[in-house]
């Protein structure tokens, strides 16, 4: 469970999140959809604690993020772009991810390192593997501790189809197990079958946080990017009549 209270933040004129207000629960896949630079990237971070907010708290599980940094254990977090240390093996990363963690075998998810057949590439350095194979070790990575909470950044750039389809597949399964997920993307088409909410933002503002059944209901549209395109063009419409309401009472 993820409370956000009023979550505003700036970089220097650059308004990059503007009083964002949520509740995600347990057994959700919430979608955070937006165009480049709307500020889904800085939320996800701020929920990380990798940036700190101006102003509102957000809560983890009942832990008030940049009081407790003991939260971040419950949470497997996927970037869209994984970076790790060149020269270092893939087998060697995932011991020293182990490692640091005190965990035993008991505790690991290893079902998407083996599915990828990660297995068998252990004594590659990560220097030489694909991006496509990078994003294959960072999914692997975020599942791994079986964390309550999966934060998931652009997860399926870079993949090939067959993987694609594992990596959603996984993510139902997680669903279904009552875990919370966030996933930001810009391939709605991957969002159809995972999604139980959707957070539009826009230049730092939430336009709207609904559960997808009533917005498919609303736009009388089963598909997700038939459904935004909706939503947007309804809101569009609603800020041109705002907009010259505004000039006819100036005049």
């Amino acid at each position: 469970m993820i409370i956000l209270e009023h979550i505003s933040k700036r970089f220097k004129k650059l308004i990059a999140l503007d009083d964002i207000s949520a509740y995600f629960e347990a057994g959700n896949v919430i979608s955070l959809i937006g165009p480049n630079g709307c500020g889904k990237t800085t939320l996800i971070k701020s929920i990380l604690g990798m940036v700190r907010p101006d102003s509102g708290k957000i809560i983890v599980n009942g832990c008030e993020v940049n009081k407790d940094y003991t939260y971040r254990n419950q949470i497997g977090y996927m970037p869209q772009i994984g970076r790790f240390p060149d020269n270092m093996k893939l087998g060697g990363l995932f011991n020293m991810l182990k490692y640091l963690r005190g965990a035993t075998e008991a505790d690991l998810d290893l079902k998407l390192y083996l599915e990828f057949g990660l297995d068998k590439i252990i004594d590659k350095p990560m220097r030489t593997l694909s991006g496509g194979t990078r994003q294959k070790v960072s999914a692997a990575i975020a599942f791994l501790f079986k964390p309550e909470i999966l934060i998931l950044d652009e997860p399926t750039a870079s993949l090939d189809p067959l993987s694609s389809e594992m990596l959603k597949s996984r993510i139902i399964k997680e669903k279904n197990q009552n875990k919370l997920i966030l996933i930001s993307s810009h391939i709605l088409s991957d969002l159809d079958d995972l999604t139980t909410h959707i957070m539009y933002m826009h230049e730092g503002k939430q336009l709207f946080f609904k559960p997808l059944e009533e917005l498919q209901l609303e736009a009388g549209e089963q598909k997700l990017s038939k459904v935004i395109a909706y939503i947007m063009q309804k809101n569009q419409e609603k800020f041109h009549r705002q907009a010259f309401s505004h000039i006819a009472i100036n005049n």
